[in-house]
């Protein structure tokens, strides 16, 4: 078991099972997050018995740093973990701040069409830790704070449920990296169950949802989960989202060329979220050698935009990152893995 799989609150239930202060909790998550240990015998406001028991019981390691590129304000990771597997994290610099996008998962089940990482299966779900020192290392490297965290990388994270709920409670704690829960966002491409559970989790995190397409027809063509869940059903829940939360959804509309870009396309779009206080987020896609879907012209990205915003919808055009750099989500470890 590895440290940093612990919540603040199962470190306080593991010193109180062991005779020790549940203050301990607290002071362990200073060193791990605040002080940033590289050993456990840099503490020292513990009793040595006690960090005797810490060592047999569970492992300090992070994960192994093995490739960065780097283009104008992006940086993108490569890790190893423990197993050798390989994920991908991304580092973005805005005016607003540093942003990561973590993995959640080494590959991916859902098989959406257009997707590098949907190419290469799921072989397992990430643990905590394999989450949180993501943004750890990135720190490490970057010198300076990450203040915003999208769970967005490799993997669908409501498929790693359980776990990245303990990953929020980590991220979020005022002494572990003290992330504020409106700057943690998690996409999903709509698992209808977890999006409902989701909606009852205490923290004040923002979802976001992998739309790509507004009919069933198109979604299914190039979203297998909509099969699963059709529009119907996850507009529902969605609808009970934000009746339970009041918190404002986010669209992400990735922009294909001649699949999902033309003007019947927006119209429609605009029909079935708009009802909802939600924004749209439009993505140029970015192309990769696997996949034969092409990017939009900027021209039609922004007559799509237009045909939005005239039917008084919130949205945005996300802004280009990593234009010299594996950009596309699982193009860095798939070049890794198919050397």
């Amino acid at each position: 078991m590895n440290i940093y799989n612990l919540t603040r609150d199962e470190m306080e239930e593991y010193f109180v099972d062991h005779g020790s202060k549940k203050f301990h909790a607290d002071q362990l998550f200073s060193w791990l997050y605040e002080k940033r240990i590289c050993s456990i015998s840099e503490i020292t406001n513990i009793k040595k018995e006690m960090l005797e028991q810490l060592s047999l019981d569970y492992s300090f390691s992070k994960l192994k740093l093995i490739q960065v590129e780097r283009d104008v304000d992006v940086c993108k990771y490569l890790f190893e973990l423990p197993d050798c597997e390989h994920i991908e994290a991304v580092l973005m610099k805005h005016d607003y701040g540093n942003s990561v996008c973590i993995s959640s998962q080494v590959g991916c089940n859902m098989g959406c069409k257009f997707c590098e990482s949907g190419r290469r299966k799921k072989v397992r779900n990430l643990e905590v830790f394999e989450m949180v020192t993501q943004l750890l290392m990135i720190e490490e490297d970057l010198k300076e704070r990450v203040s915003h965290v999208v769970v967005m990388g490799i993997g669908e994270p409501f498929d790693n449920y359980d776990n990245l709920l303990k990953f929020f409670l980590i991220i979020n704690h005022p002494k572990g990296l003290a992330i504020g829960a409106r700057h943690i966002t998690v996409s999903t491409c709509g698992i209808v169950p977890k999006i409902l559970e989701f909606s009852s989790f205490p923290l004040q995190i923002n979802l976001a949802i992998s739309l790509h397409a507004p009919t069933d027809e198109l979604r299914n063509k190039i979203m297998p989960i909509n099969k699963a869940y059709p529009l119907k059903d996850l507009i529902s829940a969605l609808e009970v989202y934000l009746e339970n939360t009041n918190r404002r959804l986010t669209f992400e509309y990735i922009m294909l060329s001649g699949i999902n870009d033309t003007a019947e396309c927006a119209r429609k779009l605009a029909e079935l979220v708009g009802h909802l206080n939600c924004y749209v987020n439009l993505i140029p896609y970015n192309e990769t050698n696997n996949l034969e879907f092409k990017r939009s012209s900027t021209i039609q990205i922004m007559e799509f935009y237009d045909i939005l915003k005239k039917n008084r919808l919130n949205v945005t055009i996300r802004r280009e990152f990593g234009s010299k750099i594996s950009a596309a989500c699982g193009q860095l470890r798939s070049k890794k893995e198919e050397l």
